[in-house]
């Protein structure tokens, strides 16, 4: 007796996702069975190429199926799981989104500057691109724009089709940022009204094309561009960007009620500079580690992972070559791909929970 489809299917509707909770087969990413005799393929279809699940699931679903076949009194088969991935985005999205080709828009903020929010912001989006997932970068942060020297921009032309921006191709996401439309030493002074011009130009003037991730990096605080942000974009979640010290935390607070009240979800808070690692191989914890984990346990928010200051993200990022992040330090590489799968796992949960809203806001003077 061999195994027939329907078991193998019924096998997996007891495999559950282990982030989403609910089985394989409800989920629908069951999406190919096929047998040869005692040798089964199941093809996968992941919510996203960033999961850090795949071998949790490969496993589970092994075991499903062999314990199927030990109850029906079939042969032992051999069980080969193919993947596949694709990003999903949420069902309830509001048809006048401005940017309908863009499934996720994930804000980066922090209640205060150097913390390296936008350090945060630039990994996050080319460490998504380099599991597989098609990323734009909108560096929002319109009073300090810093992405012209992490992604190397400074001396590449930027272009205009149209009335639409042309973003930057490189470090293989797409990006656009101010800091390319006004002269690099100028003082960019902003009242109310013309962050909102320029940040929704940045946001809906350029042809960012389809996406399955558009990371936008805002500028620090609780300021005017978030309020333009949620009420332009509908928004899937938020990071927050924190270093251990209370001072820092005092205001990452601010920053998550901020974002909380404006009715986005905080997908969790990132701790960067947790910690340094001397040549000795002695560590040093500068800031006081681990602050912005419990601060993340205490506001009941997840934990997506801690950066410790390493000598070669500070160099990668003056020299604009951040894909040399995963080409040196290990620790770094897997520290950076750790928080990416995580943020990757939180807006699977996110958008498989409906969670996507777009608030309307009241603002008085």
């Amino acid at each position: 007796m061999n195994l027939t489809s329907r078991d193998i299917h019924d096998a997996l509707r007891t495999v559950k996702d282990p982030d989403l909770g609910k089985d394989l087969v409800t989920l629908n990413m069951v999406k190919d069975v096929r047998i040869d005799g005692a040798s089964i393929v199941v093809g996968i279809e992941l919510t996203t190429p960033a999961c850090p699940m795949k071998e949790t699931i490969r496993k589970d679903v092994e075991q499903a199926i062999h314990a199927k076949a030990a109850e029906i009194g079939a042969a032992t088969p051999t069980v080969t799981v193919e993947y596949t991935a694709r990003v999903r985005a949420n069902a309830s999205k509001n048809a006048s989104n401005p940017l309908p080709n863009v499934k996720h828009v994930i804000a980066v903020g922090a209640g205060k500057g150097g913390v390296g929010k936008s350090s945060i912001a630039v990994n996050l989006a080319v460490g998504l691109a380099r599991f597989g997932a098609r990323v734009g970068l909108l560096d929002g942060d319109i009073y300090g724009p810093s992405t012209p020297t992490m992604l190397g921009l400074t001396e590449l032309p930027g272009a205009i089709r149209g009335e639409m921006l042309v973003p930057f191709e490189v470090h293989g996401i797409r990006a656009i940022t101010i800091g390319k439309l006004v002269d690099p030493e100028k003082a960019l002074i902003w009242r109310g009204p013309m962050a909102h011009g320029a940040f929704k130009q940045l946001a809906l003037q350029t042809e960012w094309g389809e996406l399955d991730y558009l990371i936008v990096d805002l500028p620090p605080g609780t300021g005017d561009v978030p309020l333009t942000l949620a009420q332009l974009l509908p928004l899937t979640g938020a990071v927050v960007v924190c270093t251990p010290q209370r001072v820092a935390q005092d205001d990452a607070r601010r920053a998550v009620r901020m974002f909380q009240q404006l009715g986005v979800a905080v997908l969790g808070v990132v701790e960067n500079m947790s910690y340094f690692i001397a040549d000795d191989g002695k560590t040093y914890d500068i800031f006081g580690r681990g602050g912005a984990e419990i601060m993340a346990r205490t506001m009941d928010l997840p934990f997506l992972g801690a950066v410790p200051i390493h000598m070669e993200l500070r160099r990668n990022s003056d020299e604009g070559t951040p894909l040399k992040n995963w080409s040196g330090n290990s620790t770094l590489a897997s520290d950076l791909d750790n928080i990416c799968q995580r943020v990757a796992s939180q807006i699977s949960i996110s958008t498989i929970a409906g969670g996507l809203l777009q608030p309307t806001l009241s603002i008085t003077d």
